[in-house]
Parts: C-alpha cells; sequence; structure tokens
C-alpha cells in the first residue's frame, strides 16, 4: 500500500501534494456512483452561486429602462424573469445543503467502514504483539483509533471533506473568468493568484501545525486516559471509598496543560502572524483588482451588468484563502488519523506482516512432539534474558504442567509457544519442523489457549463460548457439546435466558457471573476449539483468582476431560497440577527440573521445598478439615496418609 506519510526530505509542495493523493486515494473505499453523485452535486453548488451573480447583475442593469418606461411591458417581463432566476439560484443554494450533508455522511461511513476493518486487522491480527508493547507503537495506535472514536474527524471526514473543495474551486474558476471577461484576463489572474496564494498559506499553517500536534501523541494519549478513567464506571468504587476526585481533577488539569499549552503557542506562532501577512497580501491584490474595476468604471468602458458581475465576482476570491468548515479540520485530523493507520500497517509488514510464512504442512503439527531447542527470549535489547538455553520437549497425546516462582518464565514460554513472539534464539519445532516458518495464523488454528487474563466478552454465553472458533458461530450442536464438556451445563440453565444472556449487567437482561464460572465458559471456549480441529491446548494460569481448592478442583477435571490430548498448564500452585502426566520447574530462564509428581518429590529439589512450603500454609487452615486437606496435599514421599 502506498505511503500517505510524506518523505521527511522532500520539499514543501512534493510533501503536500502526496498528502492530498493519500486523500484521493481514500475514495475507493465508496461506491464510484456515490463519488459521482457527490461530486455532481458539489459542481451544481459551486455553479449557483455564479449564476446567482449573473442573474442579480441582468436584473440591476434592466431596472434603469424599466423604470424610465422603455421597453414596456417586455422589460417588466424581463426584469421579472431574471428575477425568478436570482431567487431559483438562491432557493438552490440552501436546498442542496441538506443533501450535501447526506452524500458527505455516506462517504464517511463507507470509507470509515474500510479504514476501521483495516484497523481491527492491524490491531489484532498483523501487528506482532511485541510491537504493540512499545510506547511509540501505543501512540500510533492510540491517534488511529481516536478518530473512529469520534474524539477527532477520521479518514472518511477527511475524504468526504476533500470532495467538498469541488464547490469551492467551482467557484474560485467561475469568478476568476468573470472578472477576466470584464476587466481582462490580467485582472482575472490577479484575483486568481491572490486567492490561491492565501489558501495555500493558510493551508500550509495548518499543516505544520497538525504535524506539532502529531509529536504530542503521548501526552494526548495520557490525557484520554485520565479522561476514560475519570469519567468510566471501573473507578466508581474506589474514587468515592478514597476519595479520589480532588486528586484525579487537578492532574488531569496538569495533564491537559501540559498537552494544550504547546499546542497554543504552536497556535500563536504558525497562525497569528502568517494570517496577518496573508491579509495584507490579499487586501493589496484585493485593492488592485477594485482599482481596475474603478477605474474602467468612471471612464465609461463598463456598462451596469459589466460593472455588478465584476463587484460581485472580485469579492469571491477575496474571501476564498478563509476557513473552509466543511474541510478543512476534516482533511487535517482525518488524514493524521489515516497516517497514524498506514504507519501501524508498515510496522506490521516490518515486523513479518499476516501470513508471510506458510501454512503448516505434514512435519508441523502441534499434535506431535514439540520440542524448544536452546531457546533464549529477551523482551528487547539490552534487556535480561528470561529464558535463556530452554530444552523442553511436550510429548503428543500427554500433559504437562509448568511451574516456577514469578519471574521464571512461565508466560513468556506460552508467549513463544503460541507465536505472539519469536525466539531471540534457538528455535522451537514441531515434528521437526522449525515453527518460525509457520504463519501466526495458521498455527493459532491449531491450537486453544486460556490466559490468565482472558476476555470475558460483554455478548451472550452462547458467543463467549463460540468465539473459540468463530466460524461456529451458530452451530448450537458444538455449542451444547462444549457446554457439558466443561462442566458448565448448570451455569448456563441457572441464566435468565440461557446461553442468549449478555454476561454483562451493564446491559438489559445481563448478569455477571463469578470468577468460577468465568473459568467455566472459558474452559468451553477452549474444548470448542479442542473439538474443531485444535491439537494443543495451553493453559496460563486461568484460575490464579481462585482458591487453592477450587483451582485444584477445576485441575482435576480438566485433565480427565483432556486425557490424550496435548496440554500444557502453567501454573504457580505446585499442589493443583501434581496430576500432571509431567511436571517441568523452570529456574533462571531454564528447566531446573522435570518428572512426575512422585518423581519429584523423591529428588527432594526445588520442587519439593516449594511443594512442602504451600502445603503447610494450607494444612494450617483447620477449618478445611482433615479430609480435604490430606486429599489435596498428601506427604511429602508421595506415600498416602
Amino acid at each position: 500500500m502506498p505511503s500517505t506519510t510524506p518523505d521527511p526530505g522532500a520539499g514543501p509542495l512534493r510533501r503536500r501534494a502526496v498528502r492530498w493523493l493519500a486523500t484521493v486515494r481514500l475514495l475507493r473505499y465508496a461506491h464510484p456512483g456515490l463519488i459521482v453523485g457527490t461530486g455532481v452535486l458539489h459542481l451544481a453548488v459551486g455553479l449557483l452561486p455564479i449564476a446567482f451573480i449573473l442573474a442579480t447583475s441582468t436584473l440591476i442593469s434592466r431596472i434603469p429602462d424599466a423604470m424610465s418606461g422603455f421597453g414596456g411591458h417586455g422589460g417588466i417581463g424581463r426584469i421579472g424573469l431574471a428575477l425568478m432566476l436570482a431567487v431559483a439560484a438562491f432557493v438552490l443554494q440552501q436546498l442542496l445543503v441538506p443533501f450535501q450533508s447526506v452524500l458527505a455522511e455516506l462517504v464517511v461511513r463507507q470509507v470509515d467502514g474500510a479504514c476501521i476493518v483495516r484497523l481491527m486487522a492491524c490491531a489484532l491480527r498483523d501487528l506482532p504483539v511485541a510491537e504493540l508493547e512499545r510506547q511509540e507503537v501505543l501512540d500510533v495506535l492510540s491517534d488511529a483509533r481516536n478518530g473512529f472514536e469520534r474524539v477527532v474527524p477520521t479518514p472518511g471526514d477527511a475524504a468526504a471533506g476533500t470532495l467538498a473543495l469541488i464547490a469551492r474551486y467551482t467557484q474560485l474558476v467561475g469568478a476568476a473568468v468573470m472578472v477576466s471577461v470584464v476587466l481582462g484576463p490580467g485582472t482575472g489572474v490577479l484575483v486568481a493568484v491572490t486567492a490561491l496564494v492565501i489558501r495555500f498559506g493558510q493551508r500550509g499553517s495548518l499543516s505544520r501545525f497538525g504535524a506539532v500536534r502529531a509529536t504530542l501523541a503521548g501526552p494526548r494519549r495520557r490525557l484520554s486516559y485520565l479522561r476514560r478513567t475519570a469519567t468510566g464506571t471501573g473507578l466508581a468504587k474506589e474514587a468515592r471509598v478514597l476519595g479520589l476526585v480532588p486528586w484525579l481533577r487537578q492532574r488531569h488539569g496538569r495533564e491537559a496543560r501540559g498537552y494544550l499549552e504547546p499546542l497554543w503557542a504552536t497556535r500563536r506562532r504558525l497562525l497569528f502572524w502568517p494570517f496577518v501577512a496573508l491579509a495584507v497580501f490579499g487586501l493589496l491584490g484585493g485593492g488592485a483588482a477594485l482599482s481596475a474595476l474603478a477605474e474602467d468604471g468612471t471612464d465609461g468602458s463598463l456598462t451596469l451588468l459589466q460593472l455588478s458581475v465584476a463587484l460581485q465576482a472580485v469579492l469571491i476570491p477575496m474571501r476564498f484563502g478563509v476557513y473552509f468548515p466543511e474541510s478543512d479540520m476534516q482533511t487535517l485530523y482525518g488524514l493524521a488519523a489515516h497516517d497514524a493507520l498506514t504507519r501501524l500497517e508498515q510496522v506490521a509488514a516490518d515486523g513479518g506482516g499476516h501470513d508471510r510464512q506458510h501454512d503448516p504442512g505434514h512435519g508441523s503439527d502441534p499434535a506431535e512432539a514439540i520440542r524448544f531447542e536452546s531457546v533464549g527470549f529477551r523482551y528487547h535489547d539490552g534487556a535480561p534474558a528470561v529464558l535463556d538455553g530452554l530444552d523442553l520437549e511436550l510429548a503428543p497425546g500427554t500433559s504437562t504442567a509448568i511451574v516456577g516462582l514469578n519471574g521464571a518464565g512461565k508466560t513468556t514460554l506460552v508467549k513463544l509457544l503460541t507465536k505472539l513472539h519469536e525466539p531471540t534464539s534457538g528455535r522451537i519445532t514441531a515434528g521437526g519442523a522449525d515453527i518460525a516458518g509457520i504463519s501466526p495464523s495458521a498455527w493459532h488454528r491449531r491450537i486453544a489457549v486460556i490466559f490468565q487474563d482472558f476476555t470475558r466478552f460483554h455478548l451472550t454465553a452462547a458467543e463467549n463460548i463460540w468465539l473459540g472458533r468463530p466460524d461456529l458461530l451458530g452451530d448450537r450442536h458444538a455449542l451444547d457439546t462444549a457446554v457439558r464438556r466443561a462442566g458448565a451445563l448448570e451455569i448456563v440453565e441457572g441464566l435468565p435466558h440461557g446461553v442468549d444472556t449478555v454476561l454483562s449487567a451493564e446491559y438489559e437482561g445481563g448478569t455477571d457471573l463469578s470468577g468460577g464460572q468465568w473459568q467455566r465458559i472459558a474452559l468451553a471456549r477452549a474444548l470448542l476449539a479442542l473439538e474443531c480441529g485444535a491439537s494443543l491446548l495451553v493453559l496460563d494460569e486461568p484460575t490464579a483468582q481462585l482458591d487453592v481448592r477450587a483451582e485444584a478442583a477445576f485441575f482435576e477435571r480438566f485433565l480427565d476431560m483432556t486425557k490424550g490430548v496435548t496440554s500444557v498448564i502453567i501454573s504457580h500452585r505446585f499442589s493443583s497440577v501434581r496430576r500432571a502426566d509431567r511436571i517441568v520447574v523452570l529456574a533462571d530462564g531454564r528447566v531446573a527440573e522435570s518428572g512426575t509428581h512422585e518423581q519429584l518429590m523423591e529428588l527432594r529439589g526445588s520442587y519439593a521445598e516449594l511443594f512442602r512450603i504451600q502445603a503447610e500454609r494450607f494444612t494450617s487452615d483447620e477449618a478445611a478439615g482433615p479430609s480435604t486437606t490430606e486429599r489435596l496435599l498428601p506427604r511429602i514421599d508421595g506415600a498416602p496418609r
């Protein structure tokens, strides 16, 4: 896709041309018939003032003859005809304005619809997750998103604003032609050049202002965050209990000043003195044209018709360089939003964009053995290594639990396994083939994941589950099977509208779920993906919010349901995963210990020590009862009590 961001080394005219061509290219997203109809309408709106000038000038020129009685009733009739034409031109101008607005809104919706799809694809699919952790990329993403949240004009507004210029330039050309016919080509060129110099000077100042605004993306994002936080519902309880309103008001004011004061200074510098200079230039150009008109008018070389036409026509170019409310802000901010979108797409392309690799074929299925071979990873250059020389094999059809202290690299391992990040060194293979050569989307179709912070969609229970495999939306049989396997049948049957209940009390007829109930919905989502072709199941601490007993019960049922499925379970509670076929302990970015629960307990290494520490913490809870405690926490040597 051609870039909409001009080369910084290019001249001002080239930069402006690149930006305007980018705006015109946005029109390809609108229906051709709509573009033609909108263009014709703007052309008519631009011609009607010219027709009004000609009709009123004709009317004025015929009044003296009618008043003197010259021409009789025919003269009166000609005055009436000219008056009717002037009134018709004026009325049509007013009547066409609503149609302009309607067609412009249609253009906006069609262009924005296409751009929103591009933004969603870029943010949720094409842009590497590693890029979404960079400050500068988040700033650009915020600017791209702001337009579609109606904070500023959108790319669609820019496209519609560009079409609106047809009417403005049609008026200018018509006025210049009339001045040329009456006062001569030289005067016509003079008024046209004066108008264009003022216009381009004004737009140049606006463009430079927009460039400065683009450098303030970080402060603008912080201000937007504070505004959303202070006006949303997420902080409602803490704000009241902690009395945060005064602090929020003060902080918002400080961030607002930090963002707005540079803009105000830039506005004064770029818009005030250039405006004064352009105003002087306009007075000189307009004064010269009016002087020529006065000279020709006083020597009797102009008829009343010519004098009236020239006088009205000269005023159009003099007003041309001012602010255009239907175009200027729309094109300035709308194109800035589109620039941000194209920069994101460029980052995605440079970072190995969507489907640049092949789809997995034979020997690259996650159902086969997956191996981490001397894998190293760090989140950015200069950062400490999270994984360092990691060697690990996930045997097909078995469950592997990954445990370790906080910061051991458990979640990072999941990110690499799911191709959300790529290893810094080493490689990951499936069936002997390096998965680096497999496109992320193809790999993702073969795996099912429940993250620790899995998304709780404000959608129906059915949709929350179907999103585990979006191509099965509407398949009730697959839905029912997943609900039953996840043990969520009792949950959905207890909802006000069953699986069609919205899982949020913020919506009419909706309801909230407990943490444990959400775990079941998330599990059903993952099991649906398994039922429909996924061959690897990954759970990244999805039960971190549950107590140890609820978590143990969850994993007991999970391991029973997924027997024979290649699965990876991440947990910081050792007692919850002791039934896994294999337990791997991470430490310092490597595999420190590996084996079954019994083998690791006999080894009496770090796993046994940490297991004992956690066991002692919970065995002191007498309220749990001995039967529950003994069931969950067996003796350290693995022998039954």
